[in-house]
């Protein structure tokens, strides 16, 4: 699960970075700091699993973490080259999601790359590089399309149909997420995979903001986003938690993880036991041998049966034994739907 840390110059993506991985990374006051991306491991913060590592008396605690790769500043005309735009779409086009950070405080030591605090119009500019970089695919990848269809391929006509839906959602100015698509038609599911747009993937905004409390604009509101203090976040790295205590200062950053896992459709389920106690990504509506997969390939097709309990079922109940007595430990069968926060025994 990898997630593209993106915006314009300046706007506070690399300290972003930084804060939520606790990596040093180049946080210089100019454009194009960044130009390799910055790639780091985040835990995803899970209360359950300590709770339920300490039930068990795990010796050790694996959670669940996301990749996140701070990618080169964007400019107008990214597109089309200007700046570092090839090498930042290419890396965009790599991840699963997108975090797009906006500038909303105000900072006169800070350059803003167009000289002015505008929020609503930086979010424009980088959703319109990337709407014209997926434009440019899509009537690429459609000349081709509508060859095959003149050739009779079967499902051409049904991925042409498609494209133009897209195409259309495009040039409208929307991202191509906000396409009505038949995912569930093969042929769909094929061009869509095949196009690796940009703008399909799921977007965060998160606003850079100098109080969190602050109100914003009724355009950014309507977005999914988080708002995040992320000079205070860097500023957080270097104390004690005393000391942010003592100040009454506290991290936003678990909303960012937690709502980034949200967009791209996961959830957690667990396992626990004295060796360890162990957080599972899987994606939400999937049934359990296939949330067997998570943990070794031949557990999807051995699957005989799962013992699950949700967790804090099974806190109460303080082992594996009781919960049975009680009847929160189930016995479900292949077409059982895991939830989120389901402790699982897979019996293969």
């Amino acid at each position: 699960m990898k997630i593209a840390i993106v915006g314009l110059p300046n706007v506070g993506k690399s300290t972003l970075f930084k804060a939520l991985t606790k990596t040093p990374v180049d946080i210089n006051n100019y454009p194009f700091c960044t130009i390799e991306p910055n790639v780091g491991i985040v835990k995803v913060p899970d209360t359950r699993l300590l709770q339920l590592a300490e039930m068990s008396q795990s010796k050790k605690i694996v959670p669940t973490v996301i990749e996140f790769v701070d990618v080169a500043g964007l400019v107008q005309g990214a597109s089309t080259g200007e700046g570092l735009g090839n090498k930042f779409l290419a890396n965009i086009r790599e991840t699963d999601a997108i975090v797009q950070v906006v500038r909303v405080f105000e900072n006169d030591k800070i350059i803003h790359v167009h000289n002015k605090i505008e929020p609503e119009g930086d979010v424009e500019i980088i959703n319109t590089e990337l709407i014209l970089a997926d434009l440019e695919t899509v009537k690429k990848v459609r000349v081709r399309i509508e060859k095959e269809l003149r050739g009779n391929k079967k499902g051409a006509d049904v991925q042409l149909a498609a494209l133009e839906k897209i195409q259309k959602t495009l040039e409208d100015g929307n991202l191509a997420n906000e396409t009505a698509l038949n995912m569930d038609d093969e042929n769909v599911g094929i061009i869509v995979r095949e196009l690796s747009l940009l703008t399909m993937k799921p977007f965060l905004y998160a606003y850079n903001v100098s109080d969190i409390t602050q109100k914003l604009s009724d355009g950014l509101e309507k977005r999914d986003h988080v708002k995040l203090d992320i000079k205070i976040e860097e500023e957080l790295i270097e104390m004690t938690a005393e000391e942010a205590a003592e100040l009454e200062i506290s991290s936003n950053l678990d909303a960012l993880i937690l709502k980034a896992y949200e967009i791209l459709g996961l959830i957690t389920f667990l396992t626990t036991g004295e060796d360890e106690s162990r957080a599972w990504t899987i994606k939400k509506g999937w049934t359990a041998p296939l949330a067997g997969t998570a943990i070794h390939n031949d557990f999807k097709d051995k699957f005989i049966r799962a013992e699950v309990v949700q967790w804090d079922k099974l806190l109460e109940a303080k082992s594996w034994g009781k919960a049975r007595e009680l009847g929160t430990l189930r016995t479900e069968g292949k077409d059982y739907v895991v939830q989120d926060g389901d402790v699982i025994e897979f019996k293969i």
